[in-house]
């Protein structure tokens, strides 16, 4: 699990100067495939992220995720499929997914994944953690001139250097979206803001400590992988109804 290091301080910085599938959800066997599309395709904006499946499904479940942290990138490549194909199908559970900002490339990220209509964003998300060794890794040999740019100037013109260096364009170029369609969620400092005023109200809320972390129906688990969380699942699967 990553830590929360660096989280508020830095980001209200730059916002003011700015699918390996082990699970066995019984249930899902049950619905006829036209009803199972239909959790699995509902994806909507909630008010401090984005979900998928049933609104008013049983097991509401939360994940706390950074962009930057590789063992989100983990869980999200061993986790998310199985979640998405084998429990939300049943109407009993719903997954969502909400970001916690630690430095000005979680903001551009998050900023890309949620840029259009809110039912791209769990492709968006997909993509980007699809190629998150590389532009981590890339991240990584930044230069002094490079991450100068990061930080200073503008919010937008921060965010447009970083997904640039990155590679963000081309990733968001193969989900659809132009340069100027990126760059129009790339600049919109309202919305830099409304995600790292809800970054810092979750992290208060609930406690938060580190990523991913993880809300079962507004209990938080003692879980940050999918081997450990799994269990979860299926024990609510498993009780008598």
């Amino acid at each position: 699990m990553a830590r929360i290091t660096r989280f508020i301080r830095p980001l209200l910085f730059t916002a003011a100067s700015m699918l390996a599938v082990g699970a066995t959800a019984q249930d899902t066997k049950k619905l006829a495939p036209e009803k199972k599309a239909v959790w699995a395709n509902s994806i909507v904006a909630t008010e401090g992220g984005h979900r998928i499946g049933n609104p008013e499904a049983e097991v509401k479940l939360v994940e706390f995720m950074s962009y930057t942290c590789s063992h989100c990138a983990d869980f999200a490549r061993t986790g998310d499929g199985a979640i998405k194909l084998l429990y939300v199908p049943t109407g009993k559970v719903s997954y969502e997914i909400r970001h916690l900002i630690r430095d000005p490339i979680d903001m551009t990220a998050a900023l890309s994944a949620q840029c259009g209509d809110p039912a791209k964003f769990m492709g968006n998300h997909e993509a980007l953690i699809l190629k998150h060794d590389e532009w981590m890794a890339t991240a990584r040999k930044a230069t002094q001139a490079q991450t100068a740019r990061w930080r200073f100037g503008s919010i937008g013109s921060r965010m447009q250097a970083i997904a640039s260096d990155l590679g963000f364009y081309e990733i968001m170029e193969g989900r659809g979206y132009s340069r100027s369609q990126l760059d129009r969620c790339l600049t919109d400092e309202a919305k830099a803001r409304a995600i790292a005023g809800q970054s810092q109200a979750d992290i208060q809320k609930f406690g938060l400590q580190g990523t991913p972390t993880f809300i079962m129906s507004g209990r938080k688990l003692e879980a940050h992988d999918w081997p450990s969380l799994q269990p979860h699942l299926d024990k609510f699967f498993s009780q008598p109804r």
